[in-house]
């Protein structure tokens, strides 16, 4: 398969719309009542960890809706009204599969924000949280168990990963969609570029490619490795124009945006790995 390298990528930028934007932090806590309060329907924003107005909206009602004080604040007679969701803060016991509740929303929140999400936030230990929880474990070189205990639960105290490398973006003159992180009852894992189909995908940095063709959800995918154990990742492609196994530099085309996968349009998911990690592509481009 023959590889067409560009000596320059311009790079277009729309500079208002591709700068991170500034945000509260965000808490897990309160993003494991963001779950509770959803699985009541009484919240319907995203699992974010931020005290915003929807947020505020929904204690209030589920205040009302016990007949306590309605003010706004998760005091302890808030927290019963969730029932048995709310018995367990986050360190209070081991978690493992088969619990549920407060303490395990938390935990999935933090495994996202260190870049091992786990599917929807319903404050259920199953066997994604496990695979999540024990992916996590290994990277941060504890004792891989599926038991998220005292060493596990200090590490994920711990800054989530950085990108070591700087990387190039994907696409000419990019549109940015989607961002990293909070989506829904879900975390996106990375960034999505929307654009009309069929056009080029270029590589982020020189690297060998150690995946191309289908994977699932990501439909076409090409995986790049970088070294320092960076991987950047070009999803829902509707051709794939280089092949495992050959080195490649940067601004070489590594196929055409499509919406192959679990994609409803057309758009390039741009995500970028470290060590297995899941971190925002963002923080390592121009």
């Amino acid at each position: 398969m023959r590889i067409r390298a560009f000596l320059a990528l311009p790079v277009v930028l729309a500079a208002a719309a591709l700068v991170p934007q500034a945000s509260a932090t965000a808490d897990p806590g309160v993003a494991a009542l963001q779950v509770g309060l959803h699985a009541r329907g009484l919240y319907k924003g995203p699992i974010d960890g931020i005290t915003g107005r929807a947020t505020q909206r929904a204690i209030r009602r589920l205040q009302a809706r016990a007949r306590i004080t309605v003010d706004g604040v998760v005091g302890p007679k808030t927290r019963r009204a969730l029932g048995r969701f709310a018995r367990h803060r986050l360190g209070t016991r081991p978690l493992r599969i088969g619990r549920a509740g407060w303490d395990v929303a938390s935990l999935q929140f933090q495994l996202a924000e260190h870049g091992f999400p786990s599917g929807t936030f319903d404050g259920i230990f199953g066997p994604h949280i496990d695979a999540a929880l024990r992916r996590f474990q290994e990277w941060a070189g504890l004792k891989t168990d599926g038991v998220a205990g005292p060493a596990t639960l200090g590490a994920l105290t711990r800054p989530p990963p950085t990108i070591p490398l700087r990387l190039a973006w994907p696409m000419t003159a990019p549109v940015l969609g989607d961002r990293f992180g909070p989506r829904g009852d879900r975390w996106h894992s990375g960034i999505d570029l929307p654009a009309p189909m069929g056009t080029p995908v270029y590589a982020a940095r020189a690297g060998e490619v150690v995946w191309a063709g289908w994977h699932g959800a990501y439909g076409f995918l090409v995986a790049v490795a970088h070294g320092h154990g960076e991987r950047s990742m070009y999803a829902h492609l509707s051709r794939i124009d280089v092949r495992v196994g050959v080195r490649i530099g940067r601004g070489v085309r590594v196929g055409l945006v499509g919406a192959t996968g679990d994609a409803t349009g057309p758009h390039l998911h741009f995500e970028v790995r470290v060590r297995g990690a899941c971190v925002n592509p963002l923080r390592a481009l121009p």
